[in-house]
């Protein structure tokens, strides 16, 4: 299964390598932009922006509300398997 997943654009950090900084639910990772950076238009347009991250590309944009429906729903998945962990671990064997 590939996930996609949001984050949001917040320096350039290498333009020649088109690199950028990006946060991941608090978390600050370098992603290729080449796929969604507009070739008419300077990298720094991209800061601010929200992204699909997979595999340390970003691969679309997307828009806030999107984004954060996305990660508000990564956050209940989480918080269900970890539930789930600790039922496992309360039943005796």
């Amino acid at each position: 299964m590939c996930l996609g997943v949001p984050a949001r654009i917040i320096a350039i950090a290498d333009a020649e390598r088109m690199l950028a900084t990006a946060d991941i639910m608090g978390v600050r990772r370098e992603v290729n932009i080449a796929c969604v950076a507009d070739p008419d238009a300077a990298l720094s347009d991209c800061i601010g922006e929200w992204v699909l991250v997979h595999v340390g590309f970003a691969v679309s944009r997307i828009d806030e509300g999107e984004a954060h429906a996305t990660l508000d729903l990564l956050r209940r998945v989480g918080e269900a398997e970890a539930e789930i962990e600790h039922l496992k671990a309360s039943i005796p064997t």
